[in-house]
């Protein structure tokens, strides 16, 4: 009988840079929510893969960015957090960008970590093989010592299962599974529900509804046919809070239906939804806040 690797696998980088996305394609499952807008996710969340001889529990964690507020902190300190006590990191970088200042403020961070760091290059099937070859060139310049470097497409699937081998490669022989082979994430289900509904805020609200929002479960009840959420939708301001609702109640009633759709596929249950939008002014600044929302500020 094959021994069992498993371990904790660290995926940081930028915003945007491809990190959920890389997740949900290695699980084949929705786990982390993906918007084109930068700091989609928030909190650190795993997500895990199970295989017969090896079990990969994968960290995706919130975009490091400038931060402008105490909920952008918390973020920053999730995802650098996160880089703690794992058995190797994924540091994501797009083929088709520039290397920035939040790139070498996650490497300075990464150069305390004794495990093996992979330069995984993301968007390969955006540039030419040219431009491929020449931004790997331009990482590796970097004063940073990468165990290997990985150029992959998780929307096209190119490259995937070399990175699993890979990693693969680095994992302790542990001889255990850390969670049961039918689970695939840590997160409790009332979690999924707000990051799908708060997905669906950000994809239907375009750039009119920035970050400035939270979802909060006011009552969460679970039956053999039917799974009934009633929830509220946190903003700042009253403007905001009109573009959420949309004209005579327009907009509120498709971020509930397509939010709905979206959930009975994840849960292969019938879901009732109904949504409520308040407002809290200037809750991102609040550590009270961000903590009843669903960010524990203790961690930082």
């Amino acid at each position: 009988m094959e021994k069992i690797k498993s371990g904790f696998i660290s995926i940081i980088g930028r915003p945007n840079v491809g990190k959920s996305t890389l997740l949900n394609s290695l699980l084949e499952k929705k786990v982390s929510i993906i918007t084109p807008k930068a700091q989609t996710t928030r909190n650190r969340i795993n997500g895990i893969l199970n295989k017969p001889d090896c079990q990969y529990v994968f960290v995706d964690t919130p975009g490091v960015h400038k931060a402008k507020n105490e909920l952008d902190r918390f973020m920053n300190k999730t995802a650098i957090q996160s880089t703690k006590g794992v058995d190797a990191i994924l540091f994501l970088a797009p083929s088709n960008e520039f290397i920035g200042e939040n790139d070498q403020f996650i490497l300075n961070a990464l150069k305390e970590r004794d495990v093996p760091t992979f330069l995984v290059i993301t968007k390969s099937d955006l540039v030419s093989k040219e431009q491929l070859q020449a931004k790997i060139e331009e990482w590796n310049r970097q004063e940073f010592k990468f165990a290997k470097t990985i150029s992959i497409s998780a929307t096209m699937g190119e490259n995937l299962i070399d990175l699993l081998d890979e990693i693969k490669n680095v994992l302790p022989e542990t001889g255990i599974k850390f969670y049961p082979d039918d689970q695939y994430t840590d997160q409790p289900d009332r979690f999924i529900i707000r990051e799908i509904i708060r997905e669906e805020i950000l994809l239907q609200t375009e750039q009119e509804i920035p970050h400035s929002v939270a979802i909060l479960i006011d009552k969460f009840e679970e039956n053999t046919h039917i799974i009934k959420v009633i929830a509220s939708i946190i903003c700042e301001r009253n403007s905001q809070k009109g573009i959420i609702i949309g004209n005579k109640g327009s907009k509120i009633k498709q971020i509930g239906i397509k939010s709905r759709e979206k959930l009975e596929i994840l849960f292969a249950n019938k879901f009732y939804l109904e949504l409520f939008v308040k407002v809290k002014d200037k809750w991102r600044n609040s550590a009270s806040l961000i903590k009843q929302l669903g960010y524990d500020t203790d961690t930082y």
